[in-house]
């Protein structure tokens, strides 16, 4: 069925898009995954084919197209079960801080070789005592003429190797009440003195993805490196986070489509007690129910896009499709892995990485836990 959203013209780009990743992403991603990170050449062969941040100005290297130029690019990546390059942190998460709130010198700075793909950007939420919790942050950012003295430490850092510009979140006034008032985010180059990057961390799932501990101690910066104003750090997340939460969703759906695509092609091929399993009702009823929750899933997704892209807040509506669509995602490769048996549970075969690589979606980007709390809030019950 034709998604409604996507015109000729999208289509046109995904075909292209396609094409690109067969060829020059495919190709690798057994190796980054054993690597633990994607090659450079990667994100610069991706800024050349245009394909990091045509959503972003055309003044800046960009297309000036729609947002859903970018959502091709995403599902694309996550069909092809190609997590290493973490284009949408690069492209959707991290850019729209530069281009909302950034000064005409810091784009110039990160935002052009951001979209060529010379520089890999990243943001520093997550540290190891504060979770889903960002008001209560403890890395510091003072004040010292000048510049600001950043200390303090991050983990599960997306991009955290690759970087060579973090968005970081800081107290630029520890004393401020309520505490999310000190909030600021404060751009850190990847040379800067004092900025330490720790392990690349080992994980269950995405296995490509470099994930990282970053450590800043008197890690002195500029002071014009400070994006929009003091103080303004945790508005400018909450009004971010709403793209964040989709760009989340639009992966997990289609993840959960190359999941169930794979196990339908295997049960028509596997044989038991004479014939394909594809042929035996169990197996059927499962496939037939998980086809119509993703097709539902899509649905919703497809019409949080299109709200998305008019400019609407959607803030309970995107919390409801990150936890709907993860946990989904999460059940999805679960009865696909069943269906493939034991060869489920070899690394040889994909549904075993998709089954992996499922359980993080439902803790980052905020747990599905505090997108319930955000729902009963937007309800009236808190």
């Amino acid at each position: 069925m034709r998604r409604e959203i996507f015109s000729d013209e999208h289509e046109h780009f995904r075909a292209e898009f396609r094409r690109f990743v067969d060829a020059e992403i495919v190709p690798h991603v057994a190796e980054w995954n054993e690597n633990g990170i994607c090659d450079r050449s990667a994100w610069r062969k991706m800024g050349k084919g245009g394909y990091l941040g045509a959503n972003a100005p055309e003044e800046y290297g960009g297309a000036g197209a729609d947002f859903l130029f970018d959502v091709v690019v995403m599902e694309e990546l996550a069909y092809s079960r190609a997590h290493a390059p973490q284009a949408s942190v690069h492209t959707d998460i991290c850019m729209p801080y530069l281009t909302s709130f950034g000064s005409k010198a810091q784009k110039e700075k990160y935002l052009t070789r951001a979209i060529s793909g010379e520089c890999v950007l990243a943001i520093a939420m997550t540290e190891p005592g504060t979770g889903s919790d960002l008001a209560n942050v403890q890395t510091r950012a003072i004040r010292d003429g000048d510049e600001y003295v950043v200390n303090g430490s991050k983990t599960f850092i997306s991009n955290g190797q690759s970087c060579d510009a973090v968005i970081v979140v800081a107290k630029t006034d520890p004393e401020a009440s309520p505490p999310h008032r000190g909030i600021s985010l404060i751009m850190v180059d990847g040379d800067a003195p004092g900025f330490e990057r720790g392990r690349n961390l080992k994980k269950l799932g995405l296995k490509g993805q470099d994930t990282s501990e970053l450590f800043f101690k008197d890690c002195r910066v500029p002071a014009n490196n400070l994006l929009g104003q003091e103080g303004q750090g945790f508005k400018m997340l909450m009004e971010k986070l709403q793209q964040e939460r989709l760009c989340i969703g639009v992966g997990s759906m289609a993840s959960c489509r190359r999941s169930l695509d794979d196990t339908v092609a295997y049960a028509k091929e596997r044989k038991a007690f004479g014939q394909p399993i594809g042929q035996f009702q169990n197996t059927q009823f499962k496939l037939a129910e998980l086809a119509s929750q993703i097709e539902i899933g899509q649905a919703f997704v497809d019409k949080l896009l299109a709200a998305h892209v008019r400019g609407e807040e959607i803030v309970a509506e995107v919390s409801m499709a990150k936890w709907w669509t993860t946990d989904l995602q999460r059940r999805v490769s679960a009865e696909c892995l069943q269906l493939f048996g034991g060869y489920g549970f070899m690394d040889e075969y994909p549904i075993s990485q998709d089954y992996a690589d499922a359980a993080v979606q439902t803790i980052y980007g905020g747990t599905n836990e505090i997108m319930k709390v955000i729902i009963a809030r937007k309800l009236g019950l808190g």
